[in-house]
């Protein structure tokens, strides 16, 4: 009999034996030779007393398995830790900070304020954790770029990237450069406010907009407007440039 669990009850084959008492086999034996029904009888009698010793086991029985997920993951290949297979892990930690995608408002010289205020930004993943961006196929399809993670840049609360000729923003590169290199400029528009010496993406009715510091808040330009204050500027490396693993600050740095 099944237990309902895909297992059976096996037990000795002389436990059906008992079944048949001695004295039926005694009549039926009755025509035959003294000698080979006293055999018969003696054969009978060890297997009635032997079916006493009843041998009960539970065998799992063969069942057709049902294809679920899990035995269809099986039957592709071994999961982590099944058969010596190990996936390749890294498990970040605490004070990871992941990169921020950051969409392109334009490039400067030439970009507007309505510009930079049309791109939308999203809040940037915990320490530790990541984030995904998709497109809106509705939306304006925007430029996008990952900024390095760092404290800096997890606690811009209001993103938005301007490109920028490296000449536009008084950055000095090697001379044998002969091109205008981009440069990223992140800035954080949820910061609209005068810093001293921070520099600042203002708008202004005669030149549009503008990147630059200031030292007092009077130096800025009449009626001008602040976009949001510029949080950190990307350099490319390129191949003119000299190695930036020399182990001295003074000698990788070119601004």
């Amino acid at each position: 009999p099944s237990n309902g669990s895909g297992r059976r009850r096996v037990s000795s084959l002389f436990e059906h034996h008992r079944s048949f008492p001695l004295g039926s086999y005694s009549n039926k034996l009755s025509g035959l030779p003294t000698k080979l029904k006293a055999a018969m009888l003696n054969v009978n009698l060890l297997f009635f007393l032997i079916s006493a010793l009843t041998i009960d086991a539970w065998i799992t029985t063969s069942q057709p398995r049902s294809l679920t997920h899990s035995s269809h993951l099986f039957l592709a290949g071994s999961l982590h830790g099944e058969s010596s297979c190990f996936l390749p892990l890294k498990q970040l930690d605490q004070d990871y900070y992941a990169p921020r995608i950051v969409q392109i408002a334009g490039a400067y010289p030439g970009i507007t304020s309505e510009e930079i205020k049309a791109v939308s930004s999203e809040s940037a993943p915990d320490p530790g954790q990541w984030s995904y961006d998709f497109s809106d196929p509705d939306g304006p399809q925007l430029g996008t770029v990952a900024i390095e993670g760092s404290e800096t840049v997890h606690n811009v609360d209001d993103p938005v990237v301007i490109i920028a000729e490296h000449t536009s923003v008084g950055i000095s590169l090697p001379a044998e450069l002969e091109d205008s290199v981009d440069v990223i400029v992140l800035v954080d528009r949820a910061r609209p406010n005068f810093g001293e010496r921070v520099f600042l993406v203002i708008d202004t009715p005669d030149n549009g907009v503008t990147i630059g510091a200031y030292h007092t808040k009077a130096d800025l330009p009449d009626n001008s407007n602040i976009l949001g204050q510029v949080v950190l500027v990307q350099i490319p490396w390129l191949p003119c440039m000299k190695s930036t693993k020399t182990g001295f600050m003074e000698e990788d740095e070119y601004f």
